[in-house]
């Protein structure tokens, strides 16, 4: 099934990703080589694709897990959080409808 995470940043978490992103990408790739990786993105501070030093305010990622349970030990063991990039994350189920 599909999973939806939703984190939120803390304040000022540019650095925090940068120095963290490599790390992130590759847990993605991985999802994504696998087929379990349905989008993955970060929402950006700024209304600009590039928001610049303005950073990021969060992450949306949909992923396809067994479980819920499975769904939220992937996601706590996220460069992200384990770094404190993320101050809040919300694993839910996602059904895809469209397209």
């Amino acid at each position: 099934m599909w999973y939806a995470i939703i984190s939120e940043d803390e304040d000022n978490s540019l650095p925090g990703r940068k120095a963290n992103r490599e790390a992130h990408l590759a847990r993605l790739r991985e999802m994504n080589e696998a087929g379990r990786l349905l989008l993955a993105g970060p929402h950006p501070s700024i209304d600009a694709d590039d928001p610049g030093e303005a950073g990021f305010s969060g992450s949306l990622l949909v992923l396809d897990f067994n479980s819920l349970e499975e769904a939220k030990s992937w996601a706590d063991a996220d460069p992200y959080v384990l770094n404190g990039i993320h101050k809040s994350v919300t694993v839910k189920p996602f059904k895809k409808v469209l397209p």
